[in-house]
């Protein structure tokens, strides 16, 4: 199921239950005494202008660092396919140089598939696995048979024995080959021709060995995390996901009652309450405005904004959503917390689990 799709549903299952007013226990003992009638554990937490900051705060763009492991030290190895381009000063005789016919890797050595190429004579010369410095020794070594003191050059004309892909939301998908250069994840995002407007660069992943790894690209675009902007090696497949709406549900006596996207940006509880219409005036019990968040570990937790009051829209701006969070805005006090909680309680267990069950597929 859809998260959008999920949102309207929730809206749905939750609609009859726009007519049920409370007269809400915020103390310790009363919700002690009313959680002890039903099933779902919960914690009421009062808001205010003082709290609200610390309570909900606007998340942070510094992602946790991804846990691909770092390779240390680039060196580039030569591999087989590569193509050699081998100068020996004051002997063209041994250089087929490039021209206007023929390119630098035309006229280079190819590294065979058993890790070798022919230079005259020495023969077939050991490349694969070695660097450019290796294969510079071993050649001078060799040719100083034939050759007083040689003065040998040796660099690599065409990269072609390692590489990454890229994929994903990225406007050419392709094989990026890897040089004698580090090549950094963003540099590989940018070769192949940078990002698509809908691209989640906090969710991108990077394949390596068989294992799949989270890189949180945007907390080291916004906020400079360096390691999760890794050098890549041969054979990771890169991946930057279609960016999915990250919803809240606002419900209840409100004008317009819809989820929100927090994908874009963050969003406030009164950008919420605005967004959607802002409340019923003449039906909305301004002490019920409840946003209620599952975290990770414990009872639900149930924050209260007493709406009578002008600071509870200053506490609003400075309580920031998150995904999955539910906003619920009840009518005048008609009933007790058990009632209206034995109603909102199960189609909120169900979003959470349709969420739990989607994040973990």
């Amino acid at each position: 199921m859809s998260k959008a799709l999920c949102g309207f549903v929730l809206c749905a299952a939750l609609g009859g239950c726009a007519d049920v007013g409370t007269n809400f226990p915020v103390d310790a003992s009363a919700q002690k005494t009313d959680a002890a009638h039903g099933s779902t554990p919960f914690v009421v937490v009062p808001v205010t202008a003082a709290n609200a900051a610390k309570l909900s705060p606007e998340l942070g763009s510094n992602g946790p660092a991804t846990k691909l492991p770092a390779p240390g030290r680039w060196v580039y190895h030569i591999g087989k396919g590569d193509i050699l381009s081998v100068l020996v000063y004051n002997h063209p005789e041994l250089t087929l140089p490039a021209g206007p016919q023929r390119s630098a890797a035309e006229s280079g050595q190819p590294v065979e598939t058993d890790g070798t190429f022919f230079y005259p004579y020495v023969g077939k010369v050991r490349a694969a696995g070695l660097t450019v410095a290796d294969i510079r020794s071993d050649l001078t070594t060799k040719l100083a048979k034939y050759i007083p003191d040689p003065q040998v050059d040796v660099h690599i004309a065409s990269y072609n024995a390692k590489s990454v892909s890229v994929t994903g939301e990225v406007r050419t998908p392709a094989r990026e080959p890897l040089t004698e250069l580090p090549l950094h994840l963003l540099q590989a995002v940018d070769a192949a021709g940078g990002l698509l407007p809908d691209a989640d660069t906090a969710n991108v992943t990077v394949r390596r060995g068989g294992r799949l790894y989270r890189v949180d690209l945007k907390a080291f675009l916004d906020a400079g995390q360096v390691r999760n902007n890794p050098v890549l090696i041969d054979g990771d497949v890169v991946n930057v996901p279609k960016l999915l709406p990250e919803l809240a549900y606002v419900l209840g006596q409100v004008s317009k009652p819809a989820p929100v996207d927090l994908s874009q940006a963050p969003m406030t509880l009164t950008g919420a309450l605005t967004t959607t219409g802002g409340l019923v005036e003449a039906q909305a019990n301004a002490r019920g405005v409840f946003v209620f968040r599952k975290p990770a570990k414990g009872p639900i937790k149930v924050y209260q904004f007493d709406a009578r009051s002008p600071l509870a829209f200053v506490a609003g701006s400075r309580f920031y959503l998150q995904p999955q969070d539910v906003i619920y805005v009840t009518t005048s006090p008609l009933s007790r917390w058990n009632e209206v909680i034995s109603k909102i309680m199960p189609s909120i267990n169900g979003l959470y689990q349709v969420a739990y069950t989607r994040n973990n597929l």
